[in-house]
């Protein structure tokens, strides 16, 4: 069995219903709640779920390099990949919203030197993002999102 506990049922209820809290005050400010979290900087991401078909929101922190978005897919150091990077494996162009602000986006998952590089400062901006990568077998991906030609929405 890969090391990192999966979320127990009642954590991922309750995750499920922070993240619609989270998403709803979002939205509703423009970023101003819920834009933040511990002292990171935090995005919406609008994927196509893989079974279901269905758009699905996700708040998640990120780092900027030059116009691209960087992201953790660590899903908290459990063994499995959050169902956001399992989504963008099957279908890559997304939405993010950042701010009041909405732009298309392909996703792709960085690798070798680059993953290094964007790996140290994104532990500089969350810390625990180490001690996630410690608790799982998994290696961890980091994600960029770069936009789309004509990807304002």
């Amino acid at each position: 069995m890969a090391r990192g506990r999966a979320y127990t049922p009642a954590i991922a209820a309750a995750q499920k219903w922070v993240t619609k809290l989270h998403v709803a005050a979002y939205r509703a400010t423009e970023g101003k709640i819920g834009g933040r979290l511990m002292n990171s900087p935090v995005l919406l991401l609008l994927t196509t779920g893989r079974k279901s078909g269905k758009e699905r929101t996700t708040p998640l922190l990120f780092l900027r390099d030059g116009v691209n978005y960087i992201m953790v897919a660590s899903n908290g150091g459990t063994a499995g990949d959050p169902a956001w990077w399992l989504n963008l494996q099957k279908d890559p162009e997304a939405i993010v919203e950042v701010g009041g602000w909405t732009l298309r986006v392909r996703a792709e998952e960085v690798k070798g030197e680059e993953k290094r590089r964007l790996w140290t400062r994104l532990v500089e901006m969350y810390p625990l993002y180490e001690s996630y990568q410690q608790r799982t077998d998994r290696e961890i991906p980091v994600i960029l999102l770069r936009p789309v030609e004509g990807g304002a929405t």
